[in-house]
């Protein structure tokens, strides 16, 4: 969901400072792309035209250990005789965000789907699969071509937390055999705390960043400063997180229809955000829903 640089001027984040992601900043802006909520998303590329977006997150592969990827009206070619999408567009335009300093990471879970895992060997398998296809690996079906992406979410709203753990692990030491780039691995958990069904992945396994869903939840964006709890998540990131420089990013729907509730409007957003900056480090930025 793309803001617009007038929103970013109202939040006081520079538009004009955001060319290359840097996970250290507190003033990053991450966006889910491919749901295509409000029916007016554009290409991939249209969106890294510009300076606003740090880091775009590509939503979803909805389906897992058997793959289903679902970009909306992104993509919807598939490879001859598979039901595996092949988005060559989508493979030249996160090229082209790359190039402009973005970082482009693929979600895995969501809100609906078939996903998870039966063991924590199945997890370190698919990790295998994922870094094949979408990474530094030598699949014969690749998505995106040769394209290589950047990162790993997960948006997890359902199932067991079995193989997440291992997943994680596995995926950090495919990063850790390519050293030409840096890659990293975000999650979505809910408001509430603990997460219901990310949680025990969040305090077992690194992350680099967590994109917290400040809404549709009685601790959403809409419910602050009463209920707004963005503290329970930053005494998580200071205390129990085994990275201790995770950056926890305030999650907002891009739109009033992007979300059930919890949407606020730009003056509103832009109170939280510097309320949040000026009262914790483990602030990395703002995320929108599409």
């Amino acid at each position: 969901m793309k803001l617009t640089t007038g929103f970013f001027a109202s939040l006081a984040i520079s538009a004009a400072g955001a060319a290359a992601f840097d996970v250290n900043c507190n003033s990053n802006y991450a966006s889910y792309y491919g749901q295509n909520s409000a029916l007016n998303q554009q290409a991939l590329g249209d969106y890294c035209k510009d300076a606003i977006e740090d880091v775009i997150v590509l939503a979803f592969m909805d389906g897992f250990p058997s793959i289903l990827l679902n970009f909306a009206n992104a993509c919807e070619t598939t490879f001859d005789g598979s039901t595996l999408l092949h988005c060559p567009s989508m493979a030249t335009d996160i090229q082209y965000c790359q190039s402009q300093g973005k970082a482009v990471i693929l979600s895995m879970g969501g809100a609906s789907g078939a996903y998870g895992f039966s063991s924590d060997s199945d997890g370190t398998a698919f990790a295998d699969t994922v870094w094949d296809m979408f990474f530094k690996g030598n699949a014969t079906q690749r998505p995106f071509d040769d394209a290589v992406l950047d990162g790993i979410d997960l948006d997890i709203e359902g199932g067991g937390a079995t193989g997440y753990a291992a997943f994680i692990n596995q995926m950090r030491t495919h990063y850790a055999s390519d050293t030409s780039k840096s890659y990293y691995i975000t999650g979505a958990p809910q408001c509430p705390f603990p997460d219901a069904y990310l949680g025990s992945t969040l305090d077992s396994a690194w992350f680099d960043m967590v994109y917290v869903q400040f809404y549709n939840n009685y601790c959403g964006l809409n419910a602050y400063p009463t209920w707004f709890n963005y503290g329970d998540w930053d005494s998580w990131a200071q205390t129990t997180s085994v990275n201790k420089d995770v950056k926890i990013f305030i999650g907002a729907p891009g739109s009033a229809t992007a979300a059930g509730s919890g949407y606020v409007d730009g003056s509103t957003l832009s109170t939280i955000y510097n309320a949040v900056r000026a009262n914790y480090t483990s602030l990395g930025g703002i995320m929108t829903w599409d």
